[in-house]
């Protein structure tokens, strides 16, 4: 392919503000941190508002389920598309598209009657949310020099962090003082705002040589990630070694392979291959999975210890969780001044071990552990997972040419939901087996007979969620002793889960020591073969 190159097509007469080079690249990043914001909150405040969707719409569990997972689903499965949907024609105007969709499918969720037009619309906001991510992180890559790249991404970091920290606060107070709906409305005024200074303030780029989509690379990877995505979902409930299980894992290796074979011979292929032939880009891509492993599966367990084991509230949660979001303000900043004071390879490495340090204090977590015991590991983490975050985001981002920012962007936020999935899905499997395991010894420990095989398995469930497994009419002095046990497995399993978590960071610890810093390579040729 000839060289292509990113150009500007705002017109010098715009509202905003002259020609290229005139207007502030902070603006650029204040329009961007809004729509983060609006995604972000989004994303936080539906796990608060699910217990009573279910009640009001009369949802089954896996109708619960489904509203989560229908949106991340189409937003895994799109994510790259849609940065190169960006490459081809705006990273400004997919952008706009993706704010404005996602406030109004915001907007008929909060007015469904029905759990089924809720979860179609969640998927059709999980497209719009697709559009946003990747199209976000090229707009910086765009406005930015190389030296400043890696401040504004953690900038970036700093708005995830604040949504992170006021969804459940926001959620909690909304969903418990108004209703539930009114979660999703309160992304109507903060899209209109974030449309309209993305309108105003906003540069449009696209890549000049790119002129067509590759539909079937298209197919091929929304297929791949499909059943990739699909098999870590449903490989709880079904087991790992199940068929079906199996079946789409084995759907995903093989459309992958053929995915791998298409765009080696696609003459503009969905993703050029050339990009992974950087070292960098290619672990930074593999950090991202490994940061949202460890950072998705600590927050799968703790939401199950503060509800179950400590009977705290959803907004008591959050408070609880509040030092690890607000953490994030301050440290996504510092960690973009850091990687360009020391580069990525020492800051990530070492973000990495204080996230296994923080990984290794939550292992050691008591039943009566205080808000102090919490907290601590909580802002270790928020210091330790958001130089990785930055980092890895610059580092994939830097390193690919700009034609293909948006791609790049997709790549990094696709790594990072099969990351999170692989984590909750993967330290969930391990904190069942667990719990199986132990749950036994400690009702003997309690002065309980041991249960069977049978009542094993069908106390697990419920035991790993941090719940007891009380019968109707059980006597006081056992519904305690069955209490103490069950919280004491749980604590077990995820003990172990926290322990596989810190033996991950370390791993991408170490991984780190191999990558470079992000450079503009405005023009530079990417070889498709």
């Amino acid at each position: 392919m000839a060289n292509a190159k990113t150009v500007d097509t705002t017109p010098s007469s715009d509202i905003a503000g002259g020609v290229r080079g005139q207007r502030s690249p902070w603006l650029t990043l204040v329009a961007v941190a809004l729509g983060v914001i609006m995604v972000m909150l989004d994303g936080t405040v539906v796990a608060i508002a699910n217990p009573v969707i279910g009640e009001e719409l009369n949802a089954s569990l896996a109708d619960l389920q489904w509203v989560t997972s229908g949106y991340l689903l189409a937003l895994a499965v799109f994510l790259i598309t849609a940065g190169k949907l960006g490459d081809l024609f705006g990273h400004k105007r997919v952008f706009l598209i993706g704010i404005a969709g996602f406030a109004l499918t915001s907007l008929a969720i909060g007015l469904s009657q029905g759990i089924g037009w809720l979860i179609a619309f969640r998927v059709l906001q999980g497209l719009f949310g697709a559009l946003l991510q990747p199209a976000a992180l090229a707009l910086l890559r765009a406005a930015f020099p190389a030296e400043k790249l890696n401040m504004a991404i953690g900038i970036w970091g700093a708005a995830i962090g604040v949504s992170s920290a006021a969804g459940p606060i926001v959620g909690g107070v909304l969903v418990e003082n108004v209703s539930w709906q009114s979660v999703f409305f309160i992304n109507v005024p903060v899209g209109a705002v974030a449309l309209l200074v993305g309108w105003l303030v906003i540069k449009e780029s696209r890549a000049e040589a790119l002129s067509r989509v590759d539909w079937l690379g298209v197919v091929l990877l929304s297929g791949l990630m499909f059943c990739l995505v699909w098999a870590i979902i449903k490989a709880p409930e079904w087991g790992w070694g199940d068929s079906r299980t199996m079946a789409f894992l084995g759907g995903t290796v093989v459309l992958t392979a053929v995915f791998l074979w298409w765009q080696s011979k696609a003459a503009e292929p969905l993703v050029p291959l050339g990009l992974f032939r950087n070292p960098s880009v290619s672990i930074g891509t593999v950090l991202m999975v490994l940061m949202a492993f460890s950072m998705f599966g600590a927050m799968f367990f703790l939401t199950f210890f503060f509800q179950g084991v400590h009977g705290l509230s959803p907004l008591e949660s959050g408070l609880r969780m509040l030092p690890m979001s607000a953490g994030m303000i301050f440290a996504s900043p510092l960690a973009g001044f850091l990687i360009g004071k020391l580069g990525p390879k020492i800051t990530i490495s070492v973000g990495m071990l204080i996230t296994a340090a923080s990984m290794f204090l939550l292992s050691r977590l008591t039943l009566d552990a205080s808000y102090i015991d919490t907290a601590i590991p909580f802002v270790m983490l928020a210091f330790g997972l958001s130089p990785v975050m930055v980092g890895a985001t610059e580092i994939i981002v830097g390193n690919a040419p700009e034609e293909f920012s948006g791609v790049a962007g997709g790549m990094q936020q696709s790594a990072m939901q099969v990351g999170g999935s692989l984590g909750t899905a993967v330290l969930g499997a391990i904190v069942v087996a667990r719990v199986a395991d132990v749950l036994p010894g400690h009702f003997t420990d309690a002065g309980l007979p041991a249960p069977d095989a049978a009542a094993v398995e069908a106390m697990k469930g419920a035991v790993s969620y941090g719940v007891a497994p009380i019968q109707p009419g059980t006597p006081e002095q056992a519904v305690e002793a069955i209490t103490q046990a069950a919280h004491l497995s749980f604590l077990d399993g995820m003990h172990l889960g926290y322990t596989v978590s810190t033996g991950i960071a370390v791993v991408a610890a170490l991984l780190a020591l191999f990558v470079k810093a992000g450079r503009k390579t405005e023009g530079a040729p990417v070889h498709m073969g």
